[in-house]
Formats: structure tokens, C-alpha cells, sequence
């Protein structure tokens, strides 16, 4: 039996991993999940501790501090969970030969590119959020844990916890028209896709891929298949949830806010489906199930 370490537990991938601790347990996978108030990431001692005390062999760190807005004015807070935590996870992982797996963002990224976002682009966050994220993947990288793979995801959402999908369904229970924003493109997230693809790449294999020339950190992006706005994950929503509440396109300078989102955040997901034979569910398929399972699928 493989001891795993889940943080985050109760954040939307972490509640996903928890969804699937049965799957987790048949691959000979015992899992630990723990919450900030369980265990403070940032306290390097507490952290080590528990490691060595449980004998843990894979570390998935699903925790982050995500309140993009307030990041701007707790940067601190931010930073602690974001890249300090991150590093004191990297720093044990090498101690004790662990691999890791810590989830990141497209934050990472200004939003500026012409084309899907490939792995070794380069970085340029816009604000703290982002900045404390790539800050955390970096320190990772130069400490450089054996075996241990960053993934970037972007619009997450999930049949648990606060999400986009959530808000636009009690919004639409409550209003006549909603106003959101065309001028962002991207694609969402299933965090129970996510959730499976992290188990089946610690099942895959003991290490990186073989085909994988380089003995460092790697980085890949996961988010489902295809393209769209915010607009048009919200006006989806209303369909399939068959909500009367009409959508208008707004542009982002009409909704401001104190972080800047990137306006173009698509990854290019080649790389993880390659190396790792994985099939990637288009949007409307995951979003789909999702409603399916909170019993808003009309």
C-alpha cells in the first residue's frame, strides 16, 4: 500500500479526490486528507512531521489560496500557501525521495498569446494570484523533487464548493438577465476530470514518462477540450439547466475588478495526453455530468 497525502481536501479537487477514495484504495492507494485546519502546509516541522510519522510516498497538493481579488490586498497570505508552502512541500519531497504533485494555474500567463498556451511559454502574471503561483512552481523547479509533475488548469469548477457553474445557476433561479463577459476565452475545468487523470498518472507509472528526456519537474496543462467565453459557459448553463434568465455579453472594462484576468488563457494540452495516453472530455460532455450529479440537468 502507497500512502498519499491529498491537502486541500475540501476545496473543489481535493472533494473530487475524496469522491474517489474507493478508486484510490482498489490501486493499492491509501490516501490522507487534510485541510488547513488539519494541517498548516506552511509550517515546514508540522509538515515534515506528518510525512515521516504517515510514511508518505506521493504528495498531491491541491491546496492553494484562490481568492484572486483578495490576493491583490493579502499578498502575504497569498504567498505563504502559494509558493512558501509549495517550496517546504518540494524541499521534503527531495528529503525523502516523494513525488509530487502540486496543481498551478493560467494565471501563470498574461492572456496575451495568439495561440493555445504550450508548457515552456513564457510566464507573466498579471497580478499577486498569479504571481504567488508561479512563484511556488519556480521554487519547486529549483528544488526539483525526483518524479514530480506540475499541472496548470484554468476555470475550475465542480459539484462542490463556490464555482462559476454554481453562481450562474442561482442567479439564473433569480434574475431575468445576467451580464457577462465575452472578451475572455478559455476553457472550464471538471475537477472530477482532473481528479481522475491525477490517479491515473500516479497509477501509470512509478516515474516520469520514459519518453521524457528531462530529469526535472514537469509541467503540463489540463482543461477540457475546446473554446469559449464566459459568455458562452454561462448562456450552456442556462440551457442545459433550462433556466429562463438571459444572458447579455458584456466586455470586462463593463465588470471590473481589482485583479486582471487573462483575456486568452487556452492551454494546449498535447503534451499530457502524449505522454500519458489520456483522452480528454470535450466541455459541454463534463458540464453535462456535473449537473447531472447536483440534479440541475433538465
Amino acid at each position: 500500500m502507497t500512502n498519499v497525502l491529498i491537502t486541500g481536501a475540501n476545496g473543489q479537487l481535493g472533494s473530487e479526490l475524496r469522491a474517489l477514495n474507493s478508486k484510490f484504495l482498489v490501486a493499492n492507494y491509501r490516501c490522507f486528507f487534510t485541510t488547513s485546519q488539519d494541517l498548516d502546509i506552511a509550517d515546514f516541522e508540522k509538515v515534515k512531521k506528518f510525512i515521516e510519522s504517515k510514511n508518505i510516498k506521493v504528495i498531491i497538493n491541491a491546496a492553494a489560496y484562490t481568492a484572486v481579488d483578495k490576493a491583490e490586498e493579502e499578498k502575504e497570505s497569498a504567498d505563504r500557501v502559494n509558493h512558501l508552502a509549495v517550496e517546504y512541500l518540494a524541499k521534503i519531497s527531495k528529503e525523502h525521495d516523494i513525488r509530487l504533485i502540486h496543481i498551478s494555474t493560467d494565471y501563470v500567463f498574461d492572456g496575451k498569446n495568439y495561440r493555445p498556451y504550450v508548457e515552456d511559454d513564457e510566464t507573466n502574471p498579471n497580478g499577486v494570484y498569479g504571481a504567488t503561483k508561479l512563484a511556488g512552481e519556480n521554487a519547486m523547479r529549483a528544488i526539483n523533487p525526483k518524479d514530480s509533475i506540475i499541472i496548470r488548469t484554468s476555470w475550475v469548477y465542480s459539484s462542490f464548493g463556490n464555482n462559476f457553474v454554481k453562481t450562474m445557476l442561482r442567479l439564473g433561479k433569480e434574475k431575468d438577465s445576467l451580464g457577462v463577459i465575452f472578451d475572455q476565452v478559455g476553457t472550464p475545468t471538471y475537477a472530477g476530470d482532473l481528479a481522475q487523470v491525477i490517479l491515473d498518472i500516479i497509477g501509470s507509472a512509478a516515474s516520469v514518462p520514459a519518453n521524457s528526456t528531462k530529469n526535472t519537474v514537469q509541467i503540463y496543462n489540463y482543461s477540457n477540450e475546446g473554446v469559449l467565453s464566459w459568455y458562452d459557459f454561462a448562456k450552456e448553463i442556462m440551457k442545459m439547466a433550462k433556466l429562463e434568465c438571459k444572458i447579455n455579453p458584456i466586455e470586462t472594462k463593463e465588470y471590473p475588478t481589482p485583479a486582471a484576468r487573462p483575456h486568452y488563457s487556452l492551454l494546449n494540452k498535447a503534451k499530457i495526453k502524449k505522454e500519458f495516453t489520456i483522452e480528454i472530455p470535450y466541455w459541454k460532455e463534463s458540464l453535462d455530468t456535473c449537473l447531472r450529479i447536483m440534479g440541475e440537468r433538465k
